[in-house]
């Protein structure tokens, strides 16, 4: 088992930061989206979808999920769509090429899903101007942000 694996976030997003982050976003990029409903990513992806999201699918193995065309990296998104968050489900060995895309690609932040932690990459994000969440579900971040709000987002 590699270190990395192991990390728990020595910088996390505030509650604050986290609200800011759902309430500004309208298109998220789901890397490592699944076109099988019983995966997490699919599970969280649909949810956000459901709720207004626009979702820009990121695994090179479909073509399609949830009606949106898929890209097999960041850098295939047309320029013409601005990501605003990174969302990623994938390995841990894979997460600084994510970031390094992310930044390349000036989205708005990175949010590593439950799980998911580096450091180090988180630190690049920031000072590339990104906002990052690390080891949080978005769907569930979602829920609890959005009941008290009534907005029905």
């Amino acid at each position: 088992m590699d270190d990395q694996s192991c990390e728990l976030p020595m910088s996390n997003a505030s509650t604050k930061e986290i609200d800011e982050i759902l309430s500004t976003a309208t298109t998220i990029a789901v890397v490592g989206l699944s076109n099988n409903p019983e995966r997490e990513s699919h599970k969280v992806a649909s949810y956000l979808q459901a709720r207004g999201y626009r979702i820009v699918p990121v695994n090179p193995a479909v073509r399609e999920v949830l009606g949106e065309r898929s890209y097999p990296d960041l850098a295939a998104i047309p320029s013409e769509i601005a990501v605003d968050v990174v969302d990623i489900f994938r390995r841990i060995q894979f997460i600084p090429a994510i970031v390094d895309a992310a930044i390349a690609r000036r989205a708005g932040a990175v949010w590593m899903q439950l799980g998911l932690v580096h450091n180090a990459s988180a630190e690049r994000a920031r000072a590339a101007g990104l906002r990052v969440v690390m080891d949080r579900c978005m769907k569930v971040e979602h829920a609890r942000w959005s009941v008290p709000h009534g907005d029905g987002r």
